[in-house]
């Protein structure tokens, strides 16, 4: 799995801040601080109600919208001008392409279709100068609705994967490029158990549905099963997080990162050895996940190859090959024998076990990047993730195009959706995690300020509905994982 380098992170804060129209005509600092001061002093001198404290941020906001909107109006006519030369240049053109004149309807569809490019390029621009004005009328999600409860802090290296027991005693799991999992208690945030069989990097943990037993993927091009027995300390009381302060985001740099090395406590107990080594891959082993029933584990990996293996016997039982790239994800639906893999080549696919004598595939191409995810809901729905900013949902019984798309401002990674709110946790590069309805109403987004959130890109979610203390977990490449208290009925009476 891909590790984000500094540059990369830089470049992708870069990409998300809105380049300046090349002549576009500005005012110089100085009149237009004289010009805000001018109005201030006009509405001051006005009749208000409003107190000092909450009237001077409108009259700055105001100051704000009425700068953007300046200067899209002059964009707006640049743009305009760039049209009528261009459209002198297609009728230039037109009279002397191979000796003749187009005709005039050639002339009209040629000049139509670059008139329609600069409109979009027109909108893109719009949309993006006043992306920040929208985002300021828009109520912040109250920390009463998303809420940071517990941070998960002991890795040494960043979180790929992250998991919640289905089973009782319900703990965390989490899967890191430290070559190490970890158990954890959710209540208390200590480290329970140290997974450390690997020789590579953990890309990803899944516990099987009714067994204390644990599905591991690795670097070393190996999947483990390994058997866990853990016992929940006792509860200690949780520090409200509605105390911090400070609402804004901010850009953290390194030295706001966890210091030094946490390691996991002396007196947790450590597996060192898995009970099933599952090996035929040549090349990285990203992702696992157990069939419907436990019975069976499907690996994705780099090699471009999923693979279904018996438990019992860990023998290979199918090879799925078919993908042109490295896969980056692969999910089993919760009730069917159904596997969908996703890859760096844009598509996903989706492949049916439910009749033993024979397999059959769907390839799915609604993306135009890497696909990082798609996984299915209880009911006939898969929702797939990409590189490309967007998140698709689709309809089982008719996958030709999606029913509902999420654009999004980042590439998108392993997403998840609630079992019983069917709501949809996206994680970014950008250090967000945002939630969304499955017709695509976006619905929160986590609170991130200089003292909570991730301070690198989260690379999954997880949902456990019925944790009364957390019940959404995030993880990143800061080395922690992150429970959430999600108020869902307060967050669909907000929507």
């Amino acid at each position: 799995m891909p590790i984000e380098s500094g540059s990369s992170a830089a470049a992708r804060q870069g990409k998300s801040k809105r380049k300046p129209h090349a002549i576009s005509i500005r005012r110089t600092n100085s009149s237009e601080q004289e010009r805000v001061l001018s109005q201030r002093e006009m509405l001051e001198g006005q009749d208000s109600k409003l107190p000092s404290s909450i009237r001077q941020p409108l009259l700055e906001l105001f100051g704000q919208i009425e700068r953007e909107f300046e200067n899209l109006y002059i964009e707006n006519l640049e743009l305009r001008r760039e049209i009528e030369t261009l459209n002198d240049r297609l009728t230039a053109e037109g009279q002397t392409v191979d000796g003749g004149d187009l005709s005039k309807g050639q002339l009209k569809a040629k000049a139509s279709h670059s008139t329609s490019q600069l409109s979009q390029k027109l909108k893109t621009t719009y949309k993006a100068s006043t992306s920040k004005i929208v985002s300021s009328f828009k109520t912040t999600t109250s920390r009463a609705v998303c809420q940071l409860v517990k941070e998960y802090i002991g890795h040494r290296d960043g979180i790929w994967d992250v998991s919640v027991t289905r089973l009782q005693p319900v703990v965390l799991g989490t899967a890191s490029a430290d070559h190490s999992a970890m158990l954890w208690s959710i209540e208390t945030g200590k480290c329970l158990l140290k997974y450390t069989g690997h020789a590579g990097s953990v890309n990803s943990i899944k516990f099987h549905p009714s067994e204390q037993v644990a599905l591991t993927a690795s670097g070393d091009q190996t999947a483990h099963i390994w058997r866990y027995i853990v016992q929940l300390p006792t509860p200690q009381p949780v520090i409200d997080s509605n105390q911090m302060s400070g609402e804004e985001e901010v850009d953290f740099s390194d030295k706001d990162e966890v210091d030094g090395e946490v390691e996991c406590p002396s007196e947790s107990p450590t597996v060192r050895a898995p009970s099933t080594t599952l090996k035929s891959h040549q090349g990285v082993v990203i992702a696992a996940d157990w069939l419907v029933g436990g019975k069976q584990v499907v690996t994705a990996s780099w090699d471009r190859t999923a693979n279904l293996y018996d438990v019992e016997t860990s023998e290979l039982v199918h090879s799925l090959t078919g993908h042109d790239q490295e896969l980056t994800h692969c999910c089993t639906h919760p009730t069917q024998r159904l596997v969908v893999t996703s890859s760096r080549d844009t598509t996903f696919r989706l492949w049916d076990f439910r009749d033993p004598s024979i397999h059959s595939v769907n390839v799915f191409q609604g993306h135009t990047d890497t696909v990082t995810s798609a996984v299915f809901t209880v009911g006939d729905n898969v929702v797939s993730g990409s590189d490309d900013r967007t998140v698709k949902v689709w309809d089982l019984k008719n996958m030709r195009s999606p029913i509902a798309t999420i654009r999004t401002d980042s590439a998108v990674n392993r997403i998840s959706v609630s079992v019983n709110q069917r709501i949809i946790a996206l994680p970014h590069d950008n250090r967000q995690v945002r939630l969304f309805d499955m017709s695509g109403v976006r619905l929160a987004r986590l609170p991130r300020s200089n003292r909570q959130g991730h301070r690198r890109m989260v690379c999954c979610t997880a949902w456990s509905e019925d944790n009364p203390t957390c019940n959404l977990f995030s993880c990143g490449f800061d080395r922690q994982a992150i429970g959430w208290n999600i108020n869902i009925p307060a967050l669909l009476q907000e929507k």
